[in-house]
């Protein structure tokens, strides 16, 4: 298993990454967080699972030890694959994820684009038991998430509909309408596709 890898970032796309090490550019499938961390052509490392197929070999990239654990755990249950592992991470962070699988809160995870009603309770079902705190995470933030204003969510709607997930929408939303809360939301989208557009 390839646990993890560390060299010059080369290449950063939305959901991907290539980073090259000893020569050789190796393209990581990889969460929103996991880069954000990092920067075109400066030194970069991610946490990575390697995922063996019959035609195919695939790494992808966590920015935590806990974030990869959860993509391993949640692939235990019948119907949830690497790519759908990965989209659920990308939507919730690793604390949120815990939290509604602790608490079964179905409607966060449907949240998660190929995730349906059925899906959620499976995964409630078979990982509630398996899940704790994710080390590292205070009590306030598994309990004190920041609340969403009408105005963040509806620029946080308008980038999920460009194709960004939406914990990167809600986090860009977030970060430009705090900044200047007087903001229109023409303005604040424009920004927050220009925060995003520099990744």
């Amino acid at each position: 298993m390839i646990a993890s890898i560390r060299g010059t970032v080369s290449e950063i796309g939305l959901d991907r990454c290539v980073v090259e090490t000893g020569g050789v550019g190796v393209l990581v499938h990889a969460t929103p967080a996991a880069l954000a961390g990092l920067r075109r052509g400066s030194e970069g490392m991610l946490h990575t699972e390697l995922v063996v197929r019959e035609d195919s070999l695939t790494l992808y990239g966590f920015d935590s030890v806990d974030a990869r654990g959860l993509f391993l755990t949640v692939q235990t249950v019948s119907g949830v694959g690497p790519r759908l592992a990965l989209a659920i991470l990308a939507t919730l962070e690793p604390h949120e994820l815990v939290r509604a699988l602790g608490t079964g809160d179905v409607k966060a995870l449907t949240r998660v684009p190929g995730v349906g009603k059925r899906t959620a309770e499976r995964m409630v079902l078979e990982l509630k038991d398996k899940v704790g705190p994710v080390p590292g995470v205070s009590d306030e933030q598994h309990t004190g998430a920041a609340t969403i204003t009408p105005a963040t969510a509806e620029v946080a709607e308008a980038l999920e509909g460009l194709g960004f997930s939406a914990a990167e929408a809600e986090k860009s939303a977030s970060a430009v309408l705090e900044s200047d809360p007087a903001l229109s939301s023409a303005e604040a989208l424009r920004l927050a596709l220009k925060s995003l557009g520099k990744r």
